[in-house]
This record gives structure tokens, sequence and C-alpha cells, in this order.
């Protein structure tokens, strides 16, 4: 049992307050200024600290990427076909890898990791912990959606081997292809649950994993840098009824009505980067800010490794210098990438029955010299600054 005594308190949801927090049993258990601390309490003194959620990644590759490892390390693209949405990160990551250490030092709690962008369907994306040793028991849940990726990735890696694809027009009939196979499959399934005397399909991995996808459970993840592929990922979408996020979203600015109409989460980044190659000749830093202030749900990324996740806060900071209001920033990693994954039931602000996920600061978290004193993790001091 622990109990944060005198904190100024950022619910996220519910305001900022001074009091206190009492955690029991992994869980927020009560919020307010007039609760009396349990004999058996931990207590940690808050007075004039800062009291957040833990932090939420909405898009990293963390643990399928291993710091420093090279070859032996790189788990995150299966570049032997094209079509792998049967993949699961659950199987690759590593958690045993620092960067989980420093994401939790550094605030950030709760992270979704996909598969890498080599694959027009790469794989399936999970929302997990930054604390645990066994990856099974850091799962929030699994799967929040299912990768596919337009644009240069899956074109650089394929058609430099004269493979498909080599061209945007079999990125896209490639993912026609298949949705149109698994919408058969499913279709058998279901005549084969209402009706006895229906065969049953034969297993089939790959459409299995796009099931969720097309019963609209979960969304694609769509790694699109281009306007052009985040309109074709939007078609797509249309026409099989299927529910998508805009991750990268590095041309949104040029776009903002159409995403305004669109109505589809976006997450913004990795924007503290280089241009690497051709289709990010448009980042920029206002991206965030310009959409967020049209009306736009955006989250941020660090895409780890390409920018070590504990940088989170600090990408924030930067998209309020370029002009993204600090309370639409903060949200940005904390209740927006919650509710983008889908766990918002569980992580992204601090109110009673949620996970006690949560953070003190020495200053404002998202400015460049503010310090994490305590992370929690499931009710659990996972960090405490010297």
């Amino acid at each position: 049992m622990i109990f944060i005594k005198n904190g100024t308190i950022n619910t996220i949801t519910n305001g900022t307050i001074v009091g206190n927090i009492l955690i029991d049993n992994k869980k927020i258990i009560e919020i307010g200024s007039n609760i009396v601390a349990p004999l058996d309490a931990e207590i940690i003194d808050a007075t004039g600290k800062l009291v957040f959620p833990g932090f939420i990644d909405a898009h990293t590759h963390l643990g399928l990427w291993e710091d420093g490892m090279g070859f032996e390390g790189a788990d995150g693209n299966e570049e032997t076909d094209p079509i792998t949405p049967q993949l699961n990160p659950i199987d690759g990551i590593n958690p045993m890898d620092r960067t989980f250490e420093e994401a939790r030092n550094g605030g950030i709690t709760s992270v979704c990791t996909t598969p890498g962008s080599a694959n027009v369907m790469g794989g399936q994306c999970i929302a997990i912990k930054t604390f645990g040793r066994r990856i099974d028991n850091m799962i929030i849940k699994n799967p929040v959606a299912s990768k596919i990726a337009f644009g240069e990735n899956p074109k650089s890696c394929y058609g430099r081997d004269e493979k498909t694809p080599q061209t945007r027009m079999a990125i896209a009939a490639l993912l026609r292809e298949h949705l149109k196979k698994a919408e058969e499959y499913l279709e058998e399934i279901e005549l084969y649950e209402e009706h006895e005397d229906h065969d049953k399909p034969e297993y089939d991995m790959k459409m299995e994993s796009l099931i969720p996808v097309l019963r609209g459970d979960i969304p694609f993840k769509v790694h699109a840098h281009r306007a052009d592929d985040m309109f074709t990922a939007m078609r797509i979408a249309k026409e099989f009824d299927i529910k998508i996020t805009l991750d990268h979203c590095t041309e949104g600015h040029l776009i903002v009505e159409e995403l305004v109409e669109e109505n589809y989460p976006v997450v913004v980044g990795p924007s503290l980067s280089e241009r690497s190659k051709i289709e990010l000749r448009n980042l920029t830093f206002d991206t965030a800010g310009i959409l967020s202030n049209a009306g736009v749900d955006v989250s941020l990324m660090t895409d780890h490794p390409v920018i070590p996740v504990q940088y989170l806060p600090i990408c924030a900071g930067i998209a309020v210098k370029h002009g993204m209001s600090t309370e639409k920033a903060i949200e940005a990693i904390t209740i927006n990438p919650a509710r983008t994954l889908g766990i918002e039931d569980r992580v992204g602000s601090i109110e009673v029955g949620k996970d006690a996920d949560i953070v003190i600061w020495d200053n404002n978290p998202i400015e460049i010299q503010s310090n994490v004193l305590f992370t929690i993790i499931d009710g659990k001091i996972v960090y405490k600054k010297n």
C-alpha cells in the first residue's frame, strides 16, 4: 500500500488538484484532499511536486531492436515475406533490454510495441508495461492493432531483390488481396458456426490474425509518411469497413482539412530525427500542433529506437514550442494514446480503479530540466531518484 501525500495531481481527465492518492493491490483506490493515510501505508511526501499518470508511447519497437546488439538484437522485421500479419511481438521482445529501465526512469510506464515497416502486413501490435522480467506478465492488451506499411520501406525491402512490392500500386493490391481472402475465410467460419452441416475451413494463421481487424475489434496501425499514402490507407479502410490509425503522419500538416473530415486518430512522429529518406522531406515539428489545433486526435511517438523512448516528454515539449498547447501535448502522451490503443480503462489518467501507474516530477515534465523523482507501475515503486 502506497500513500502519495500532498502532491499537485494532474489527473488529465478531471483537472488538477492538490491532494493525496491511495494505492493498493496495483490500483488507485482513492484520490482527494481529505484522505487519511492507513497505518501500514508507505508514505511518499509529494509536497511541492507534480504528480502525473505514467506516460504512454503509442508507437515504439521497444524490446524488438535491442540496444547496442546489432543483427542479434534485431527482431522487428521478418524480411522473407511481405505478408506476415500472424507475427506477434510477444515472441520477440526481450524485457531484459536496458531500454526498458531507461523508459521507466524517464516516466514512460506503457508503450505500444509494433513490428517494423519492412512488410506490407508486418504483424500484430501489443501494449505493455515497461517493468517486468517476463513479457507475458507485462501485457496490457494483446493485440491492440495490426501493423501495415505504405511507401518507401516495403518498396525498398522487396524491390531491391526484384520481388513484389516494387511499387505503391503493388502495396495496395497486396493489402486488398489478403483482406479479401480474410473476408472469405471469416465468412466460411461464420457459416460453420451457424450451420452444423457446413465444413470448417482449414486453419490459416494469417487469416485468423486478420479477423479482429475485419470485425472492428482492433484497427490497422498504418505506417504512412506521405499524404498520398495516407489517402490510400483511408480508401482501403472504407472499402473493407475497417478501423485505422495514421502513424507517423509526416505530411499531415499538408492535408489538415481532410484529416479533420475523416476523423482518424493520428500518431505523429518521430519528429526529433533527421530527414533520412525522401518521404521525410516535409518533416516538421509543426505537424502535431497544427493538427491538434484543428481538432484532430493527436498522440505522439518516439518510434524507439529512432528516438530513445525516454525522450517522449522532450518531444512533447518541442511540440509545444512549435505551436501545440501544453494541455494537448500532455494529453498526446497520456489519455490520447490510451484511447487510440483501446486501453483507456486501465491507463492514461489518474482515476479511481485504474492501474496505479504514476510518476512524480520535480517540475513540468515536458521541460528539459525536469527530473523524475518516483516511477510507480502497478502499485510498485520501480524507480526512485538517488
